[in-house]
This record gives C-alpha cells, sequence and structure tokens, in this order.
C-alpha cells in the first residue's frame, strides 16, 4: 500500500533510508535476544550488558540519521518529495526504535537480578522467546524485500497473540505466585506485548493506508 509505489524504480535516497530502518530492526532482534536469554537461559547480564548497551546506540543513531536525512529530503526536493514516505518513515523508524527499548526493558529484570531459568513457566515463555525472536527477523525481511503478502499473513497470526499476551498478564496478576516471580512474568508478557505490536506496526507501511499506520497500537476494541 503506502510502501508500493517504490516498487520499479525507486527514490535512491528514500531507499538508503529503507535499508537503514531494515538494519534497525536486526539490530533490535540481536538485543532483544541476548536481553531475554540472560533473563531465561541464565547467562550473566554483566557479560551482554556492554553488547546490549553498544547495539542500543547503534539503533538510537540510526534513528536520529533516518530523521534527519528525511528532513533534508523534504527540505531539498520541496514539491518533487515523497512526503508519504517520508510521513511513513517518521513513523515506523519510532516503531524500530522502541522495539529496542522493550528489549532493553527485558534486560533491566535481569539486571535487577530476576532469573527465570528455573520457573515452572519456562517451557511456556522459550515458546514465546522463540516466537517473537522470529518476528522480529521476519519483520525485518519482509521489510526489506517489501512483501506485502508475507506482510498480510504475519499480521492475521501475531494479532492474535497480543489477545494472548493480555490474558497472560491476567494470569499473572491472579497467580499464587509469589510477587518476585509473578510480577517480572507479567511485565515480560507485557513487553513481548509491546515488541510485537510495534513489530507489526512495521509491517503495515506494506499492506494499509498512512492513515491506518500504529493500528496495532490500539486494542481490538478500540480499532476503527
Amino acid at each position: 500500500m503506502v510502501m508500493e509505489f517504490f516498487r520499479g524504480g525507486a527514490d535512491k535516497e528514500l531507499e538508503q533510508i529503507e535499508k537503514t530502518i531494515q538494519q534497525m530492526l536486526v539490530d533490535c532482534r540481536h538485543t532483544f535476544d541476548a536481553a531475554i536469554n540472560a533473563l531465561l537461559g541464565g547467562t550473566d547480564p554483566g557479560l551482554v550488558k556492554k553488547d546490549i548497551k553498544k547495539t542500543d546506540r547503534q539503533v538510537n543513531k540510526a534513528e536520529r540519521e533516518v530523521r534527519r536525512e528525511l528532513v533534508v529530503h523534504a527540505s531539498v526536493r520541496g514539491a518533487q518529495a515523497d512526503i508519504p514516505m517520508v510521513l511513513v518513515s517518521m513513523s515506523i523508524v519510532k516503531d524500530a526504535e522502541r522495539i529496542g527499548d522493550y528489549a532493553k526493558n527485558i534486560f533491566d529484570l535481569a539486571a535487577a537480578g530476576v532469573d527465570l531459568s528455573s520457573t515452572p513457566d519456562l517451557d511456556r515463555l522459550i515458546k514465546h522467546r522463540d516466537q517473537v525472536s522470529r518476528l522480529i527477523a521476519e519483520t525485518a525481511r519482509i521489510f526489506g524485500e517489501r512483501d506485502a503478502e508475507a506482510a498480510h499473513l504475519i499480521l492475521q497470526a501475531e494479532d492474535e497473540n497480543l489477545v494472548e499476551y493480555d490474558n497472560l498478564v491476567i494470569t499473572q496478576i491472579n497467580s499464587d505466585a509469589p510477587a518476585a516471580t509473578a510480577v517480572p512474568i507479567a511485565l515480560l508478557y507485557r513487553y513481548l506485548k509491546r515488541i510485537t505490536a510495534h513489530s507489526m506496526n512495521v509491517l503495515t507501511s506494506l499492506v494499509m493506508p498512512l492513515d491506518r499506520l500504529d493500528y496495532y497500537d490500539e486494542d481490538k476494541a478500540d480499532r476503527w
């Protein structure tokens, strides 16, 4: 949809911006994997802290570069600028950056001393870890290839997962488990939901009109 006009002769400046956003997603997946393995896999948080901070700085720097390039593009091209694409890119670059932020939130749990590597819920948590890691990777690939058909399929599948994460948070709220376990697990499911939603928002740029971007930041009951 919004990015469809790029097929067959794209503006080189905006193509480079797309590549930068795709790399941001790849870096965010790296941060996510390192962070959640410190929480679930027993990895010493101190061993991955430096790497996570370095990757986060790369993502933040890339976001600033994209915003700067978009402003320059709009200023220099004037009436010839691809304004719809500028608006789309401004939106989705923030979604990409937020994925990295929530990955850092996961690491913060591990850095605070939370270790879920022996929780009875570990198998389920690992399933969702792998699911979200694949989603970020697939989002990067699909966005880079502008594969609208694949985007549609993922959006349909992941929308149900947003509901599941909400239900899992409520389960922890009503759990008899100690707060030291139930609270971090509830927070983790909340972070997984937000990463999923931001990944889906990136994919909406391939299949939805401009005014429907960030669609998956809304709960189903609040969507129009």
